[in-house]
């Protein structure tokens, strides 16, 4: 009983499904959308595979970031 007052008082504290269906959006919205950047940019320039290795670098990194700030914000309550 006292569970169910403490969830009620804080409703949005924790990830729940939807939040984390979110998460794997974002991971990976992130990569392939740099990926698909980077591969225009080399087939734009010729310069096959170097902006498609930096694209998937950077869509890791933004993804590992979005992540960490999505996560961090939603245990903080």
């Amino acid at each position: 009983m006292a569970d169910e007052r403490s969830d009620a008082a804080h409703p949005h504290q924790g990830l729940r499904g939807r939040d984390l269906i979110g998460l794997g959006g974002l991971l990976t919205g992130s990569v392939v959308l740099c990926t698909g950047l980077g591969l225009l940019v080399d087939h734009g320039l010729d310069t096959s595979p170097a902006f498609t290795l930096a694209g998937v670098g950077l869509g890791i990194v933004m993804a590992g970031v979005g992540f960490w700030v999505r996560v961090r914000t939603a245990l903080r309550g």
